[in-house]
């Protein structure tokens, strides 16, 4: 038997190492992540030390120097991935049109032209298309459009692709153009895992169990303990404040965690189904689709971070098995 040669790829934000796991579960060969934040590149370093990774700028990294490193030349690389920050899209966020951070797709767009991978993907938050954010998006199809590639853009629910939490995202897939195969998305798949699922295997240890349960001495106790599954503390907050604290169904997926997460008794984030607390990191990881081996560092909040900031794993290995089998197995 043959064996198929693996695409090879790099990850730019590369984040904790969610999309390159994803990856790597397809079959791929990551030649090199770049990610600037400490905790997240720290992550990525636990769980992947074969590959290596940049703590560096992307603005500061220049095309050139990242073909010299993986010995590569100019349009070799199989695929080039990004899910560059999101927080001035996203619509969980002040939503600044002019946050600097919204401008690094350019970035982007600039080692695709410096590089020339055989295929580009890239993620990015659905409040992009939402409101006052929609003439950016307009503003990055015409760039990316004006590009020698095939571009499509996608938004795509986690939960139709083996992650248990609903969690809309925007997904480009392109193709440059020398290459016959049009871009593929995955078949989606409505046989949801539920949270109940996610769960059975996770043991959550004590010092997550002691952050999450602070709420017991909190004033909103009694009131998370009236709320019953997929209620929010507005309903029972004397201001009617806190609609961002939702108590999660078993049976259903659970609703999008996000990236941050204050303290554990504030009104806002996720409450386990059943219990009155809010969810671990153990669980959290679960319903991002990550293994129970992942590891993570760093204290409650920043652990939080790095998951809900980052792809579901099972998610990307759904877009990058596709193009794999319609591009680079063929």
């Amino acid at each position: 038997m043959v064996m198929k040669r693996k695409p090879t790829f790099i990850s730019l934000f590369a984040g904790c190492g969610g999309s390159s796991l994803g990856y790597r579960w397809a079959g791929y060969k990551e030649l090199l992540a770049i990610e600037w934040d400490d905790n997240a590149a720290e992550t990525f370093k636990l769980n992947f030390p074969d590959i290596p990774i940049w703590k560096k700028d992307v603005r500061k990294v220049t095309g050139n120097e990242i073909l010299d490193f993986c010995n590569i030349k100019k349009g070799e690389l199989d695929l080039l991935d990004a899910s560059p920050p999101c927080q001035g899209f996203s619509t969980a966020g002040k939503r600044q049109v002019t946050d600097p951070r919204n401008d690094l797709f350019k970035e982007f767009i600039r080692l695709i032209k410096e590089l020339e991978p055989k295929v580009f993907v890239m993620e990015n938050v659905s409040g992009l298309i939402k409101g006052k954010m929609k003439g950016r998006f307009i503003e990055i199809m015409k760039e990316l459009k004006g590009l020698p590639y095939q571009v499509k853009c996608k938004l795509m629910n986690a939960m139709y692709y083996n992650v248990p939490q609903s969690r809309a995202r925007l997904i480009w897939i392109a193709t440059r153009k020398d290459i016959s195969k049009e871009p593929s998305y995955p078949v989606l798949n409505e046989k949801f895992i539920t949270v109940k699922v996610a769960f059975q295997k996770v043991i959550n240890e004590k010092w997550e169990l002691d952050w999450v349960n602070h709420i017991r001495q909190s004033t909103i106790y009694p009131r998370i303990c009236k709320m019953k599954p997929g209620e929010c503390y507005d309903k029972y907050s004397p201001n009617g404040s806190g609609f961002t604290l939702r108590r999660i169904k078993f049976n259903e997926p659970s609703s999008t965690i996000s990236r941050t997460v204050n303290h554990s008794a504030s009104s806002d984030g996720l409450l386990h189904p059943k219990e009155n607390r809010k969810l671990t990191i153990s669980e959290i990881k679960a319903l991002h689709s990550y293994p129970s081996e992942f590891k993570t560092q760093g204290d409650f909040r920043g652990q939080w971070a790095v998951i809900g900031n980052s792809v579901p794993p099972k998610f990307m290995e759904a877009i990058a098995t596709t193009i794999r089998q319609q591009v680079f197995d063929q």
